[in-house]
């Protein structure tokens, strides 16, 4: 009954904040979508950090652990360098750009013919396509936890259950394998209907609400999520005989050479020449990627934010609650059922291995969590899905109300100008279509490693080009358009010759990332550049940082692009520095390897507390503020 009334009350407050955020959200795209640009820089932080948070992503880091060890997570972690680029060069640039989503930036960045069509095809890309891959990603975890918590056959009449059993039968739908063992027509039965609930929950105030209520929510829904984490994270740890005795009791079920591997911050001896693909992943997984500048809801929450420091502060907030706080504690849990569900080394090569230590996440908390706090811990998780699930359906809508029904719609088919009531009518109408999107999407994937693999690699040509618009002048539309041409050609192609194989993903990701970053880079220079009246006008209104010599010169502002982007690297070297060596420093300390060097847990808990107010000094001084200038045509207005 406890756990049912922490439920309740978290359903009651989400519905209520989208009512309460209603009247304001129904006036305008810019309201619905970017709450009036009115967000604080660290709430922008923890909305992004809840995002991220998602429900699937512990389960991944657990099946990471066990699949591959601690090392494997820096997949994970190292997003924390384009998060901290974010935060330091590009979360201003976005708010300054004065655009409702990053598909409307080829409006102010490029010109010529081909920019609405490249702005269309990049809302139906990103807001359709990977959108939906990425909202089913993280319904494939909601199913198994719904499963363990969820027993509908148990509860409800046997008349009302048996219609939704008898249209799953009729119709073939089968959502997911059962980790409890349940019939396939009772789990998907069971799925179907925690699924639809779950989802009329979340698109009801994020639909209702817009960004104010998805903003709102996040804030208690991450606050919930880690307090249900820190909960589990103590329970787990306390079964498994508590942290001084980890290590030890993972060296007797694994061996000491095993051990190492699983509970290594750094590539173990044992890995042999797996480590040379590994190192290829990890250092360019961060910038070829999608979302390496932000593009997406990162850069939405940016462009919410009334100022630069706002903006920029979001950036850093997100950083370190994203790669430092909760990955303590998800390597707590990751490693402590490490030693509560040992696994042989044939277990390890079977079929559906990385499944199921993805659903042991889920397992764990029914079975070592008590009443009360494993509702605690349900909530969390719950609140995990829908901030995750809240924030894809409203950064989705934009693209279909804004660069969509706006730019192509209403003008070019209806021949008038859309209104501010109808676009966010078209904004809600398009969250119960991304949302049946994704469910078709959802019914046919298996693992998450799989679908991240897949989604990685369908993104992974875009990261460059999309960093460099906003660094270098000479990128133009067609730079864009063919990395993601390219992309789109190559990826079943890759997929297609080395299948979803984990250890043929460098080859793929390396053939992807070169491939289109060449093509891209080569068309640039056989292509006409941007006119120069438009990139002055983006020059000044954005002021970027970088290589925009001639552009500047035009403007009349000399050196200052390059001297602000050495300074905003410098910060980022920082601060990621800072973050990586304390969470190596705390994270040897808690979980120590089996082959010692505590002098280097120390070091690296020094290098990362030394640094701290450097980085900190400098997020909060006046010296990265730019203020609005005069013979740049920039006004005051502009500026904020």
């Amino acid at each position: 009954m406890l756990d049912l009334l922490i439920v309740v009350a978290f359903i009651v407050y989400g519905l209520m904040s989208g009512l309460r955020a209603r009247s304001k959200a129904s006036q305008s795209l810019d309201e619905y979508f970017l709450a009036g640009r009115t967000i604080k820089g660290w709430r922008a932080g923890v909305s992004m950090a809840a995002t991220q948070f998602a429900a699937d992503t512990p389960l991944l880091v657990a099946g990471l652990v066990a699949t591959a060890g601690v090392f494997a997570v820096w997949r994970l972690w190292i997003y924390g360098l384009a998060f901290l680029l974010l935060a330091w060069l590009f979360a201003s640039n976005w708010r300054r750009a004065g655009v409702l989503t990053d598909a409307e930036v080829t409006r102010v960045r490029y010109s010529g013919r081909a920019v609405a069509p490249l702005r269309l095809f990049k809302a139906v890309y990103y807001g359709t396509v990977i959108n939906c891959v990425v909202l089913a990603m993280v319904l494939v975890a909601a199913i198994r936890i719904a499963e363990v918590f969820l027993p509908w056959h148990e509860w409800l009449p046997a008349g009302l259950y048996q219609v939704v059993a008898s249209f799953i039968e009729a119709s073939g739908i089968r959502l997911g394998e059962s980790i409890t063992g349940l019939d396939p027509i009772t789990t998907s039965a069971n799925n179907l209907i925690s699924i639809l609930l779950i989802l009329v929950f979340t698109a009801t105030y994020s639909i209702t609400g817009g960004l104010r209520a998805v903003v709102q929510t996040d804030v208690m829904q991450f606050a919930v999520a880690m307090l249900g984490t820190v909960a589990y994270a103590w329970f787990v740890v306390d079964a498994a005989g508590g942290l001084g005795g980890l290590t030890d009791r993972v060296v007797e079920l694994y061996g000491m050479e095993q051990a190492s591997k699983l509970l290594s911050f750094s590539p173990p001896s044992n890995v042999g020449e797996a480590v040379l693909p590994f190192l290829v992943i990890v250092g360019m997984q961060w910038l070829f990627q999608m979302n390496s500048d932000g593009t997406g809801y990162l850069a939405q929450r940016s462009m919410a934010c009334p100022t630069d420091r706002e903006a920029r502060i979001a950036g850093l907030v997100f950083t370190w609650l994203q790669i430092l706080v909760r990955s303590l504690f998800w390597l707590a849990i990751s490693i402590g059922l490490l030693v509560l569900y040992p696994f042989s080394p044939a277990e390890a090569g079977a079929d559906g291995f990385t499944a199921a230590r993805e659903a042991l996440f889920v397992t764990g908390i029914d079975e070592l969590m008590p009443p009360g706090l494993r509702g605690l811990m349900l909530v969390g998780l719950l609140a995990a899905l829908a901030s995750t699930v809240d924030t894809h359906l409203n950064w989705g809508a934009s693209y279909w109300s804004n660069d969509v029904y706006r730019a192509v719609v209403a003008p070019k088919l209806l021949k008038r100008e859309a209104k501010d009531k109808e676009l966010v009518l078209v904004a809600r109408i398009s969250n119960v279509v991304i949302l049946l999107i994704a469910m078709v999407i959802m019914a046919n994937l298996g693992s998450i490693q799989t679908a991240w693999f897949i989604s990685l690699l369908f993104g992974a040509g875009m990261g460059a080009v999309l960093v460099l618009r906003w660094l270098w002048e000479r990128i133009n539309l067609y730079s864009e358009l063919a990395a993601m041409l390219v992309s789109l050609i190559l990826a079943p192609v890759l997929l297609y010759y080395f299948g979803t194989d984990p250890g043929e993903e460098w080859i793929r990701l390396g053939l992807m990332s070169l491939i289109t970053c060449a093509a891209a880079v080569l068309i640039t220079f056989v292509t006409p550049r941007t006119d120069d009246a438009t990139l002055q006008h983006f020059y000044r209104k954005v002021r970027p940082f970088g290589f925009w010599g001639r552009t500047a010169a035009l403007c009349g502002d000399q050196g200052r692009a390059r001297g602000a982007f050495g300074s905003r690297v410098l910060a980022v070297v920082v601060t990621a520095v800072s973050l990586y060596s304390l969470l190596v420093g705390i994270g040897r300390l808690a979980f120590p390897p089996p082959e010692g060097g505590e002098w280097l847990s120390w070091l690296s808990l020094g290098v990362g507390l030394v640094l701290s107010p450097v980085w900190l000094r400098m997020a909060l001084s006046d010296r990265f503020e730019q203020r609005p200038d005069p013979a740049l045509g920039v006004t005051e207005a502009e500026h904020r």
